[in-house]
């Protein structure tokens, strides 16, 4: 199914609230230490992000609009992912982003000389597991379950409980769970 992007403009007040999204993120959420999730979990929730309980997102982790980010239960962001959410990118409940990893909802038509902004959604499903320094682009739904290995690079979804690899990622095998994790 293609991806369906939309045209975007960003609005002065977006502008502003990011301003001072950046300085509440430099003074009060980057040098907190590693165990105060809580804290950050806070913060992000204050500037309209939807956060889940035990949310575990590390001070290294970049959000561009926090509004734009919905992490239910127990998923994680690991140190130094990138999260340029334009738009929205949802993490589902039990899944990963591990270190490194880039979740980009935005880009420009590059068909147009103007070069507009264009933007769709990422969907990041329940138990899967983006792996180390993980490209994923606009529009892409990870399937629950589905491990994508490091260094990969998404542009199209993965299917549920499968592993992909690859740039781009492509599908590799069935993901086969022993009995204890379920």
């Amino acid at each position: 199914m293609p991806i369906k992007l939309r045209l975007q403009r960003l609005s002065p007040g977006n502008k502003l609230a990011r301003a001072a999204w950046n300085l509440v993120w430099l003074l009060f959420y980057r040098p907190t230490p590693r165990p105060l999730h809580a804290w950050r979990c806070l913060l992000l929730r204050l500037f309209g992000a939807k956060i889940g309980n035990k949310v575990r997102i590390y001070p290294s982790a970049r959000i561009w609009a926090p509004w734009n980010l919905v992490m239910d239960d127990r998923s994680c962001l690991g140190d130094f992912v990138d999260c340029y959410s334009v738009d929205t990118i949802t993490i589902a409940a039990d899944a990963i982003v591990s270190q490194y990893g880039f979740l980009c909802t935005a880009s420009h038509n590059y068909t147009d000389p103007l070069l507009p902004l264009i933007t769709a959604p990422i969907v990041i499903g329940e138990k899967a597991w983006v792996t180390a320094d993980v490209f994923i682009a606009p529009g892409v739904t990870i399937g629950e379950g589905a491990v994508i290995t490091a260094r990969s690079s998404v542009f199209h979804d993965i299917e549920p409980w499968t592993v992909a690899a690859g740039n781009p990622a492509q599908f590799i095998k069935r993901r086969i769970l022993l009995e204890s994790d379920s």
